[in-house]
């Protein structure tokens, strides 16, 4: 209504305080919603009769509050409004002239709710920063003219890929830390989890969207599982599979299953869908030996053909050193740019794990040292010397 994010801000939260000045003594009204929305619109018009520039705004505003106060609509009745709105919130925030972390900023700050400093946490920057970033991505959406419309036919699509994108990267940074002491950020990773839902509530015909719920929900089963009583990261294999949360699990399956269906009727799948069903076959073995790795290996070469990248290179290796021997994975490795990513610790840390499964024990501790080196997480740092320790004491003993 106000064509204007950080004005709707503004007058969301003078709402809200209003809410908590008068409802103390006077109660909550019947409709909450309504209320909020109607003391929202009523400061938004004071604040347009004020600013004689924008009279054209004012009157619009007026328009839409129009007989507001004489019947307020039961908003909390209309789903399909309130389900157009939080979507109309969840493209504007992915709007394509933001890059991709304002995006995800944004995103987070208006559809998640989280405060500036929680955001800043998440991705590892102050306070002040975090506030800048966000403020220039309202500034930039404002010079753009930013639609405030849902898109369609193409422009949707391309956009509905932006969404997709920047949930998962959220989730993706909550459950597995880039940097700090925490291995995981469990609140980052269930915001992804809750938004990824909405999405598929809103476009549930659209088998990517429900691939990307399927793949966060199976994945994020697993969270509680990954620490051990004293706080210690544990890996996939290790891990107490009673303690991932079957919920979640059924949640995901069944996400999956209605984007199976969809994919019998014609309609396209990607990288999803593909990462999905390998979480899939994960969530179905009840125990790691009981995991279907020929399967998994078949789909990663699958995505690899899909949505290439050195990523899904580095995990189709992991997937052809379990199906195949240490060192199926290891020529995939091989084939791979050395600084494809750069000082990331994933590839030195997967040719660690394949090395030790092939028993060459002095090589893999060298490697698991090379991989603690460049990670930026104190948990995968610990874990990386552990298993760097363990090979060298391997070594010493095979003498």
């Amino acid at each position: 209504m106000t064509r204007d994010v950080e004005l709707a801000e503004d007058l969301a939260q003078d709402a809200l305080v209003a809410a908590l000045e008068q409802w103390p003594a006077a109660g909550v009204p019947e409709n909450p919603v309504a209320w909020l929305m109607a003391i929202a619109k009523r400061r938004g018009v004071d604040h347009f009769r004020r600013a004689d520039t924008l009279r054209r705004k004012f009157a619009e505003l007026e328009h839409v509050r129009g007989g507001e106060e004489e019947e307020m609509p039961d908003l909390d009745a209309q789903v399909d409004y309130i389900a157009d709105d939080v979507l109309r919130l969840i493209f504007l925030s992915c709007h394509p002239c933001l890059t991709a972390d304002s995006r995800a900023a944004l995103t987070l700050r208006l559809v998640g709710g989280l405060t500036t400093a929680e955001i800043a946490r998440g991705f590892l920057v102050t306070e002040a920063t975090m506030g800048q970033r966000i403020s220039r991505a309202k500034k930039t959406l404002s010079e753009a003219h930013a639609e405030f419309e849902l898109p369609t036919g193409p422009e949707r699509t391309r956009r509905l890929d932006d969404v997709m994108a920047v949930i998962y990267l959220i989730f993706n940074e909550g459950y597995a830390a880039t940097a700090g002491e925490d291995w995981m950020r469990p609140d980052l990773a269930n915001e992804a989890i809750r938004l990824a839902r909405m999405l598929s509530a809103l476009a549930p015909d659209e088998p990517e969207v429900l691939g990307l719920q399927a793949l966060l929900e199976l994945q994020g089963s697993r969270m509680t599982a990954r620490l051990d009583a004293h706080g210690a990261p544990v890996l996939l294999e290790a891990q107490d599979r009673t303690r991932w949360d079957q919920l979640l699990i059924r949640r995901g399956m069944a996400a999956l299953q209605g984007a199976e269906l969809l994919a019998a009727r014609g309609k396209p799948v990607g990288k999803y869908f593909l990462q999905a069903s390998i979480a899939a076959q994960h969530a179905r073995a009840k125990s790691a030996e009981d995991t279907d790795w020929r399967r998994i290996a078949a789909l990663y070469d699958v995505l690899a053909e899909a949505a290439p990248g050195p990523v899904v290179e580095v995990n189709r290796a992991v997937a052809h050193g379990r199906a195949f021997g240490p060192d199926a994975g290891l020529a995939i490795l091989a084939e791979l740019d050395a600084g494809a990513l750069g000082e990331s610790p994933l590839v030195p840390s997967v040719r660690a794990d394949l090395l030790e499964r092939g028993g060459l024990h002095a090589q893999a501790a060298e490697a698991f040292t090379e991989a603690a080196a460049l990670t930026r997480n104190e948990g995968e740092r610990a874990v990386l010397h552990r298993r760097a320790e363990l090979n060298r004491t391997h070594a010493t003993t095979s003498r």
